[in-house]
């Protein structure tokens, strides 16, 4: 298929050969490996309506690419056309109102930069070079979900671009199924091109850092987890990472390499009552390092960046998961420590509190009863399509399938097929495919987590 003329546009339209070709195609998981035939950096909503326009009229698959950090790379697509945001990314901030307008390319790390300079926050992810886009339309749970709900509970309106090149604002009280959809249907139905969210006053610290046990006495560690977690005020979640401590800075030389349990806590409210509701929790064991301690919001944002850089290869397996019984654990210590990658990890998400209170039917985002998200990632620095820890991470998945939920997070989905994909969507699949035929009948906007178009005839790839 010939590419034919694009449209004048502001920003830059990037083909192959272009010696910015590869630097434009590169995504946060170096694992993938796709070749669009034209990538159009937008520097106006305009330019993706022409880029949109153009590939409609061309017969080419278009992928939306907003922080790239989709582990599944739909951010690009092969032989198609990419809708790439990276040159929009400003965050504006109106204090008074606790109110954010963010542009479809901005990283968590530059939201949380522009409301910390005002001790404003909301619930993010749990890295800053995280796209804003793709986590809040696919739920987004971070340190501060518990005490304040998801990141698309935050959401009060999104500016979209329609499969038919039509222009719209959806909110509560305007387009009101969309904006149902897009808090957690993905990027189905339209490609946004601005957010704005609500913040809360949180400050600029808390009380957080990881806890580092040994590896050999992890059951005792999560049984205690589980008890101490069950009665958890709002303002604390616990996060519980099972790896080989990483050779990062904050890890001391001698532990670097060796199996832990981290678990990290992070407490938001008044920190000298964190620092009572903390205490069992640091004295148990005792731990092999404690790192926990009054620091910036910010500063406990980018903790693990380091561990997730650009470039290396990632594989990611996910369940929802309900309270940890015994035999989940048992799963849990005889798998996580037996990949062959140092970088490779587990991390099990401490869940509820503010998220399960909003009621399921309130938005798309199906796992609002879940105690846990668990994440098995294979990752492996030298990057490329393949690694042996593949295998690991699907035979931990397999193992623990009997103590999930049967659900999982959207945004932590590879390619794993229609039968996963209606396990991330849930209950709500059926009412996401009515509107997905409503917006996008044909299936324009298909390269993500797709939902089919109730009724439609649909063309695949």
């Amino acid at each position: 298929m010939t590419v034919q003329a694009m449209p004048q546009i502001k920003g830059r339209a990037i083909r192959p050969g272009d010696p910015r070709y590869e630097e434009a195609r590169a995504l946060w998981n170096g694992a993938i490996i796709k070749r669009p035939a034209l990538i159009v950096q937008c520097a106006d909503e305009a330019d993706a309506a022409a880029a949109l326009a153009y590939a409609r009229r061309a017969g080419r698959s278009v992928a939306v690419r907003g922080g790239g950090h989709n582990v599944a790379g739909t951010s690009l697509v092969e032989d198609g056309v990419v809708i790439d945001f990276s040159q929009l990314h400003s965050v504006a901030v109106e204090p008074e109102r606790r109110r954010a307008r963010v542009e479809p390319g901005a990283l968590w790390g530059e939201v949380d930069a522009a409301t910390q300079a005002h001790g404003l926050a909301m619930p993010a992810g749990i890295v800053t070079h995280t796209g804003v886009a793709g986590l809040t339309l696919g739920g987004g749970f971070g340190w501060l979900s518990r005490r304040w709900g998801l990141t698309c509970d935050h959401l009060i309106s999104a500016r979209l671009l329609l499969a038919d090149g039509s222009r719209v604002v959806a909110r509560a009280d305007d387009h009101p199924d969309l904006f149902w959809a897009i808090r957690g249907g993905g990027g189905n139905f339209g490609i946004v091109t601005q957010f704005e969210f609500a913040l809360h006053a949180l400050g600029t610290t808390v009380l957080a850092g990881p806890l580092l046990h040994d590896a050999a006495r992890a059951g005792a560690v999560l049984r205690f987890y589980r008890d101490f977690i069950a009665e958890a005020p709002d303002e604390l979640a616990v996060f519980v990472a099972l790896r080989r401590a990483p050779a990062l800075t904050w890890v001391p030389e001698h532990l670097r390499g060796t199996p832990v349990a981290m678990v990290i806590p992070c407490w938001s409210g008044d920190l000298d009552r964190g620092e009572r509701v903390l205490e069992p929790l640091r004295r148990f064991g005792p731990p092999l390092l404690d790192l926990v301690q009054r620091q910036p919001y910010t500063a406990h944002q980018r903790m693990f960046d380091a561990g997730v850089p650009h470039g290396w290869g990632y594989y990611w397996k996910s369940h929802f998961l309900p309270p940890l019984s015994d035999d989940a654990i048992a799963v849990l210590v005889a798998h996580a420590w037996r990949p062959s990658s140092p970088a490779s990890y587990t991390l099990l998400f401490h869940l509820g509190g503010a998220i399960a209170r909003v009621p399921r039917a309130e938005s798309a985002y199906a796992g609002r009863d879940a105690v846990h998200a668990i994440n098995i990632s294979a990752v492996w620095p030298e990057g490329g399509p393949d690694h042996p820890d593949i295998n690991w991470a699907r035979a931990f998945f397999q193992a623990l399938q009997p103590h999930a939920t049967g659900g999982v997070y959207v945004n932590f989905l590879g390619s794993e097929g229609e039968e996963r994909v209606r396990a991330a969507y849930g209950p709500h699949y059926d009412r996401l495919a009515a509107v997905k035929a409503r917006y996008d009948p044909a299936n324009v906007f298909r390269t993500n987590q797709n939902i089919r178009p109730r009724g439609a005839v649909v063309r695949e790839g």
